[in-house]
């Protein structure tokens, strides 16, 4: 390990000033916690490092999980100049003084340097094409933070230049470990305050930090503040634990892809008719602070798509909750919506009208501007009649059973389109069977599934 890494990682004499999370960052791999997926022996990461090949990576991951703390002692052991930018706060001119300094150090003193942006998700293309260039020549080895998919925030060309690692929410057992840690560290840690931690408190913040280690760390210092004094020792038991606790809501990143993924996740359960999925989804967004607004507008959107005329009451029980909703407020418009959510979530599902519209949007892109036959067209004029409109009509209500047998209403050049297929569940076997009836089809074997599939 480089004689360079205490400095790098650590400044004891000032710690005290410190949060207790930014000391008691790892100083070695070995004390990182979790990501043994990666980092563990005999790992991508950990194997590139020991070989001494430093490369350029992009860390993916929930807040909390060590990105920052893992990309300086990735440059501390490869004994680099480290330079960190937050994407937040740099601009291009901190950029390019971080590439002067790069230069500098590899002409003046043959080191490799590490630009390590944070939040690197908030730099826009222009912003990401500035250092490019000096990733490619090897001036700079770029490791980038994010807690968003860097599929969709990082410019394809640096994207193909840097490894990305996904980091996963710490577990229990490793906060428990961290804080284990940093209450039985003397030198930056909480083991001079003379604490004594009950088991189940510190369980109890470490379920509470939500896989943030960078939480309970937080939420421990301020347990070690609140802590009462017996017997010259303070103590940290379940009132302060849940005095901590209380407040503290799972991760939710509205507009982020964890926003995005619970929403999905709940949507795929009402389809998947798993009653009590959907109300766990729902509950976690709520709980995260979601505004249940947004989710009364997605169910109405789940009612339209995934249960239809299988079941037309589903878009009015979910049209009513979206109204209790606004009438109520939390918390009682929410009970509403987790009605609608299993009520959906139970109903018979058909998406045959979601289906039936895109195949028609298909036609009306495929064909453009096709003319409406001539006997379906309005003739308020003579001149109209002259030419032909409404010549040939079929009132349907003249008709016996209010049905002209035989008659097409699409344009001619699409004579045989059939976009409705009702799927054999709930009212669409009925719709289903009239159809049939009037078309004098025979009528469909009610266990044949018809072709259905998202577009």
């Amino acid at each position: 390990m480089s004689s360079r890494q205490p400095d790098l990682l650590r400044d004891v004499g000032a710690s005290l000033h410190r949060p207790l999370a930014d000391r008691m960052r790892p100083r070695s791999l070995e004390e990182f916690a979790g990501q043994q997926h990666i980092v563990g022996p005999g790992k991508p990461l950990r194997r590139a490092l020991e070989a001494g090949h430093l490369h350029s990576l992009i860390l993916w991951g929930p807040p909390g999980t060590g990105k920052t703390t893992l990309a300086r002692l990735i440059a501390s052991r490869a004994d680099a100049d480290f330079i960190a930018l937050s994407a937040v706060l740099a601009g291009v001119k901190d950029i390019r003084e971080a590439v002067s300094r790069a230069q500098a150090a590899r002409a003046e003193r043959g080191r490799r340097t590490v630009l390590f942006l944070d939040e690197v998700h908030r730099f826009n293309k222009s912003q990401q094409d500035t250092f490019l260039p000096f990733v490619e020549d090897g001036t700079l080895t770029f490791i980038g933070a994010t807690t968003e998919n860097p599929s969709f925030e990082v410019v394809s060309a640096l994207l193909s230049r840097a490894r990305v690692y996904v980091l996963k929410s710490l577990t229990v057992a490793d906060i428990v470990a961290v804080l284990t840690r940093a209450l039985d560290d003397a030198e930056v840690g909480l083991a001079a305050q003379n604490l004594v931690v009950e088991p189940a408190a510190l369980e109890l913040i470490a379920q509470a930090a939500d896989g943030d280690a960078r939480r309970a760390l937080g939420m421990v210092e301020i347990a070690a503040d609140l802590a009462p004094e017996r017997d010259g020792k303070r103590h940290i038991g379940m009132h302060e634990a849940q005095e901590v606790a209380s407040g503290v809501r799972r991760r939710f990143d509205k507009g982020g892809e964890q926003f995005y993924d619970q929403i999905s996740a709940l949507h795929k359960a009402v389809r998947g008719t798993d009653p009590d999925a959907a109300l766990y989804w729902f509950a976690r967004m709520i709980d995260g602070g979601c505004d249940p607004l947004y989710v009364a507008r997605r169910v109405v959107r789940m009612a339209t798509e995934d249960i239809g005329l299988a079941d037309p009451r589903g878009l009015q029980v979910a049209r009513e909750a979206w109204e209790v909703y606004e009438r109520l407020g939390s918390p009682e418009g929410e009970l509403a919506i987790a009605t609608a959510v299993v009520y959906l979530a139970c109903a018979p599902k058909s998406n045959a009208v979601y289906v039936a519209l895109a195949e028609a949007r298909a036609d009306v892109e495929q064909y453009g501007t096709l003319d409406v036959p001539l006997r379906f067209r309005n003739a308020p004029t003579k001149l109209m009649k002259g030419l032909g409109y409404g010549d040939g009509y079929q009132y349907a209500h003249d008709a016996p059973g209010g049905y002209v047998r035989g008659e097409r209403y699409l344009p001619d050049e699409l004579p045989d389109r059939r976009y409705y297929r009702p799927v054999p569940r709930g009212l669409e076997i009925r719709i289903a069977d009239a159809l049939a009836r009037l078309r004098g089809e025979a009528v469909a074997d009610a266990s044949a599934e018809p072709p259905q599939g998202k577009p």
